[in-house]
């Protein structure tokens, strides 16, 4: 896993706050963070340590192009957050504005990079152009193919994520969150149907609103409040380089590979395509929800039956309040990286791109990323309970959208105008007979 910036804990367990964070990735530290600039007493509880699993494991990326369109608000949003966000802690994040480009090698891709720009572009008014593939060599030099063209996006960037999320956990800090690290959320207590406290394992805190920033374990979380949350998820493997002079500054899909700049001179490598779905048994309960998005191109994603089908089996699906939990039990999703995918897309980027022949692998690593039926998450209050939220189901796309999710969280909270309009975002969705489902991208 990537070498995380450490936050340290608070040190005095507190009795009551005002609003309780579970989860300590870039959505509850982004939530917690826009709340205590407005004042508001904020404790933010994580089973393991700040920015553990996939929010320091992703590529990096902050992007507006590409988005699913129910998305585009809410990105334009965390742009514009992003790019005040080294100011805004007063540490380095990693932000740049670097600009995005996604070749396109054939007629397929390009006509499928035509028609996201066609329903997209204009609509929201993003400063994406489609150009032809001479410019798209000019802008991103090197390559031995010739390109159809290519989607380029110059207002998006790209920041560091171990270092990112640990930034604003601290700035939450200064500002007056109490975090505590390696400290489980078992469950919340209710009466006459509102939050009333959250129990840990370290003792219980009252408070009048939870957010649960859960990531892959919040569907867990809530089927222990009989509160139902369709999540599946899959495990998206990563690499780094040592430093390389490549010569190339902006973010890249192309071929078999994605890549972006890093601030310590090396490249962050993914495949563009492929990921693994570990077949669960929560694959099977939620077959019938997720079958729209089966019936759609899931050609990037390979099935695998695995450890992971019994290590989840083994983990409690109810516990009571007073008994170790399965975020007790399990600490960080660590998953092995699929070395056959990262290999594929190294080997693909030489091909491509020969300046990157001497590239030294540096590190590999692999993130657990939680998806809903249609891709897009849920930021939203949850019905049965007054006073819970949920902020999870981000589908891989949480770190660049991070920062406008936790604005629009806590406007929610605090009962103000939203950034961007929440529909798209409701739970309820799941349930209305919506039929939510993704939409082809680029």
């Amino acid at each position: 896993m990537p070498v995380i910036d450490p936050v340290s804990s608070d040190s005095d367990f507190p009795q009551k706050t005002t609003v309780a964070v579970i989860g300590g990735g870039v959505i509850g530290v982004a939530t917690a963070l826009e709340l205590a600039e407005r004042g508001v007493p904020v404790v933010l509880l994580e089973k393991g340590i700040i920015a553990g699993e996939q929010s320091s494991r992703n590529w990096g990326w902050c992007r507006q192009m590409g988005r699913d369109s129910r998305e585009i608000p809410l990105i334009l949003e965390s742009l514009k957050l992003w790019r005040e966000m080294n100011g805004r802690v007063g540490a380095e994040t990693g932000y740049r504005q670097c600009g995005v480009i996604y070749l396109a090698e054939n007629e397929v891709e390009l006509a499928a990079r035509e028609k996201w720009y066609a329903e997209n572009a204009k609509a929201f008014g993003l400063d994406t152009k489609l150009v032809s593939g001479a410019e798209a060599e000019r802008l991103q030099p090197g390559s031995t193919r010739a390109w159809k063209g290519a989607l380029y996006t110059s207002a998006d960037g790209r920041a560091e994520p171990f270092i990112a999320v640990p930034a604003m956990a601290r700035q939450a800090q200064k500002l007056g969150v109490k975090i505590f690290q390696n400290c489980a959320v078992r469950g919340v207590e209710t009466a006459a149907g509102k939050i009333t406290s959250v129990v840990t394992e370290k003792g219980t805190i009252a408070c009048e609103q939870v957010v649960l920033a859960g990531g892959a374990w919040s569907r867990r979380f809530l089927h222990n409040l009989d509160i139902a949350f369709p999540q599946l998820t899959v495990v998206n493997s990563v690499m780094r380089t040592e430093a390389l002079d490549a010569g190339v500054e902006k973010s890249c899909s192309g071929g078999k590979f994605a890549f972006r700049k890093r601030q310590d001179g090396g490249y962050t490598i993914a495949h563009r395509h492929f990921s693994v779905a570990d077949i669960m048994p929560d694959s099977f309960r939620q077959f019938f929800q997720f079958l729209p998005a089966l019936k759609m191109d899931w050609s990037g994603v390979r099935l695998r039956l695995g450890k992971r089908f019994l290590d989840e089996a083994r983990l409690k699906r109810r516990w009571r309040l007073d008994e170790r939990s399965p975020f007790e039990e399990v600490r960080m999703l660590d998953p092995e990286p699929v070395n056959s995918i990262l290999d594929e897309a190294a080997a693909s980027l030489r091909d491509y791109y020969p300046r990157f022949q001497s590239m030294r692998i540096a590190e590999r690593w692999a993130g657990v990323i939680d998806a809903t039926p249609d891709v897009v998450p849920c930021i939203s209050p949850l019905p049965k309970i007054e006073g819970l939220y949920l902020a999870s189901g981000f589908s891989g796309h949480g770190f660049g959208l991070g920062p406008g999710a936790g604005k629009l969280m806590a406007q929610m909270i605090m009962g103000e105008s939203p950034c961007v309009d929440p529909a798209s975002f409701r739970y309820a969705r799941f349930f209305d007979g919506s039929r939510p489902r993704p939409t082809t991208g680029p």
